[in-house]
């Protein structure tokens, strides 16, 4: 699979960056705090606290009445889809909203579920988050479809292709497909997904939430048919962005109430939207496009640029720039530790900026006890890949996980590897 080049595109130096962050500030045990959770949720500048405040404290109302915060809620919604049709390179009337990618992909299951029948089948794989499994599952008791999960290869982390291919035929109907797997950082061919499930006349849906934070996505490009992730994974409030063809938005049958709009996108929306959430996930987007611009007249304020999608191409190239040495390096530095063992596919290879591993004879949830006595606050668990972690053989306490964000430095690295190193040689 091609990925994106690496680049080094200028940015902000990881010190601006970090002031944008008040989180940052943050002590405990009088360590300062370094977030490694990133893969779990990230971090908020302080530019996006000040969208969600600004929307509740000026312009709160309900949308589509004849007053004037009704009519600038109306304006936001419609900015935020336009800025998000920059983000994903889509139109803004194929941007939809939603609470979050497991409701998202729910309501896409019940949708496409009304015209399924026994006999067809969706095709997703192992490396999936449950968000893009119990959908899926649910069809399979309330319509009687087939579904059919593809093998992962434990020893890589990575899709058995082989098997993908020979799952999908003339009577697949969906395709569903993550492009990065949370639990291990593996990034996956969506691209030849999309192809696969086209060339068998089926649908595609790319669950990008664990992709979207670190690659930048272009929905046309894919030629997906849907595509979702998360604002909250990329310095945003919990909201989920789910993107559709428009052809597809306007003629799924999606449930809905029958005085609410029929016109995509809204159509594919249900009930009252996060509208502040809104707000800052529309935020997230321009702070992380002015990353790539660095300070303006002497100052540290963040600003939108004139043409986001390419200050947004810039920002991401920069940041992988940034983050590619340090997963290197951790995981390099954590391969010769003795008693530690790591997952997923090694630096060179594809991959997002997520490590995931074990320390012999000590419990996943005490390595990130003793980790957050230190300020390294890490996750562990199965992170909802709950499939993933049982072809790895650790139930019941899964893995070790730690994220590389735009806010983490070099020194949090160097913290991290020695006091992984410390619980390794203790245990």
């Amino acid at each position: 699979m091609s990925t994106p080049a690496t680049s080094t595109a200028p940015i902000l130096t990881t010190e601006q960056i970090r002031k944008q962050f008040p989180a940052t500030e943050r002590r405990h045990n009088d360590y300062p705090v370094a977030y490694f959770d990133a893969p779990g949720g990230t971090q908020t500048p302080q530019v996006v606290v000040d969208a969600v405040a600004d929307y509740l404290l000026k312009h709160n109302a309900n949308t589509h009445w004849e007053y004037p915060t009704s009519h600038e809620t109306d304006s936001m919604i419609l900015l935020a889809r336009e800025t998000f049709a920059d983000f994903l390179n889509a139109t803004a009337d194929e941007v939809v909203f939603g609470p979050n990618t497991t409701t998202m992909i729910y309501h896409l299951s019940r949708a496409l579920g009304r015209t399924m029948r026994p006999g067809d089948e969706i095709v997703i794989t192992e490396l999936e988050h449950h968000a893009n499994v119990a959908p899926w599952q649910a069809l399979v008791v309330e319509r009687g479809v087939t579904l059919k999960v593809a093998q992962m290869d434990p020893e890589t982390g990575q899709l058995d292709w082989r098997d993908f291919e020979r799952l999908v035929t003339k009577n697949t109907k969906v395709v569903a497909f993550g492009a990065g797997c949370n639990a291990l950082g593996t990034v996956n061919d969506f691209r030849g997904a999309v192809e696969l499930a086209h060339s068998a006349g089926a649908l595609a849906l790319v669950d990008a939430v664990h992709y979207a934070p670190y690659f930048l996505c272009d929905v046309k490009e894919m030629d997906c048919d849907f595509l979702t992730c998360s604002a909250y994974k990329f310095y945003g409030p919990h909201v989920s962005v789910f993107y559709g063809k428009k052809h597809l938005l306007e003629s799924i049958d999606f449930p809905k109430l029958q005085p609410a709009p029929d016109a995509a996108p809204e159509r594919a929306e249900m009930g009252t939207q996060n509208h502040e959430g809104i707000a800052g996930a529309a935020a997230a987007v321009d702070f992380y496009a002015s990353l790539a611009f660095g300070t303006r007249s002497g100052s540290d304020e963040v600003k939108a640029p004139l043409n986001r999608r390419k200050a947004l191409t810039s920002a991401f190239a920069g940041l992988r720039a940034h983050s590619a040495p340090q997963v290197a390096r951790l995981w390099e530095a954590l391969s010769n530790i003795n008693g530690i063992r790591l997952f997923g596919p090694p630096p060179h290879v594809a991959r997002t900026p997520t490590v995931s591993f074990i320390v012999k004879n000590v419990a996943s949830t005490e390595v990130a006890r003793r980790l957050a006595k230190r300020g390294l606050f890490v996750s562990h668990g199965d992170f909802y890949a709950q499939t993933v972690v049982d072809r790895l053989g650790l139930q019941p306490e899964g893995l070790v996980r730690v994220g590389c964000a735009c806010y983490t430095s070099d020194e949090e690295i160097d913290r991290l590897i020695e006091t992984i190193r410390e619980i390794a040689t203790d245990r």
